[in-house]
């Protein structure tokens, strides 16, 4: 909802800039994203946020009493979704909308106890702006170790939806009746048919989810700047980058899915040696994908991916949102990059 109220908040003050009228929209919006944000953050003194493991998690209500609630400690893309409610509003847009402003001032001056959820910053070119985000920059920076790392999130061919920790360590939750549920990781199709049979969270790389994750990237590389940097190993290789050069290294492997590797195989095809277990329909389609002179450019627009391999799976038609891999394509070419390439080291 944060994220909404953010985008619709954007949305508001793009038309005001045209019609007055939409002011007061984008302070309804304003304001409840704040109250979205101070909610996640404080409610019961920390939110949803775990201040020892330094990441989100859903809390499950228990009984009647309201206070009363435990935490799922699922590395999940619960966790990751918080940082991608963050908008940054300029000083030069807000300043020609005195009726927005004019609330927003007030709100910040009489409201600070929720005033402490935006963050101000003069840049060196003398203007200012405000970031309207869910974490702090530490707690930014303490999520993000865990979407760099390669052995938690990110893997060759993106952000997976679960941490492969849970891979030999499982989440477990036992219930009073002695039902023990369990969440591991599961980089392919799901196992289980609870989820629609051909639909699973528990590991696979989705499309939609990295874009929005790149994007709120490049929002908070636009506040903080080149000064914000995370530390990460990248295939053995320490690193220091940049915000924007994190996001750069995700669209480069979000775009390896659908491009020839060094023997002209397209992950999206599917690894032909790891096919054990699927029907002999499927390997014949992934033989012709993978060789056929005649289809092998044919790329199909998976659902999400293999999390382990980049293997398409679900529906291959979902041009929805699978197809913003063209727009990364673009973003890489624009960057001066390509998408073989690494993201850079940031200049000393």
């Amino acid at each position: 909802m944060a994220f909404f109220c953010g985008t619709m908040l954007s949305m508001a003050l793009e038309l005001a800039r045209e019609d007055p009228a939409y002011e007061d929209v984008a302070s309804k919006f304003f304001e409840h994203f704040i109250a979205i944000v101070d909610a996640m953050n404080g409610f019961q003194g920390q939110g949803l946020w775990d201040d020892t493991d330094g990441f989100y998690y859903d809390h499950l209500r228990v009984g009647h009493d309201p206070s009363a609630s435990v935490p799922l400690r699922v590395r999940s893309m619960v966790g990751i979704i918080p940082i991608l409610a963050a908008e940054v509003l300029e000083e030069r847009i807000i300043s020609q909308l005195p009726g927005f402003q004019k609330r927003m001032n007030w709100f910040l001056e009489h409201r600070t106890d929720l005033a402490q959820h935006v963050s101000f910053l003069s840049t060196s070119e003398g203007h200012e702006h405000a970031l309207l985000a869910i974490p702090s920059r530490d707690r930014l920076e303490r999520v993000l170790k865990y979407v760099l790392d390669e052995a938690e999130f990110l893997s060759p061919f993106g952000v997976r939806s679960l941490s492969r920790v849970h891979r030999h360590s499982p989440f477990v939750l036992a219930t009073d009746d002695g039902t023990r549920h369990v969440v591991d990781y599961q980089p392919g199709e799901s196992t289980t048919s609870m989820f629609g049979g051909n639909s699973n969270w528990r590991g696979p790389v989705w499309m939609p989810l990295n874009y929005l994750l790149i994007e709120a990237l490049d929002r908070y590389h636009h506040f903080y700047g080149t000064g914000f940097t995370v530390s990460c190993t990248l295939n053995g290789t320490q690193r220091t980058l940049t915000l924007a050069q994190i996001a750069l290294e995700l669209r480069r492997r979000l775009c390896s899915i659908v491009l020839p590797d060094a023997q002209g195989h397209r992950p999206c095809f599917g690894v032909l040696e790891s096919d054990a277990g699927r029907s002999p329909a499927a390997k014949a389609m992934t033989q012709r994908f993978a060789r056929d002179p005649a289809w092998r450019d044919l790329v199909n627009f998976h659902e999400y991916f293999h999390g382990e391999t980049g293997r398409g799976l679900g529906a291959s038609h979902q041009t929805g949102w699978s197809a913003l891999v063209a727009q990364m394509l673009k973003e890489m070419s624009l960057s001066g990059l390509s998408p073989t390439t690494t993201a850079p080291a940031p200049r000393p």
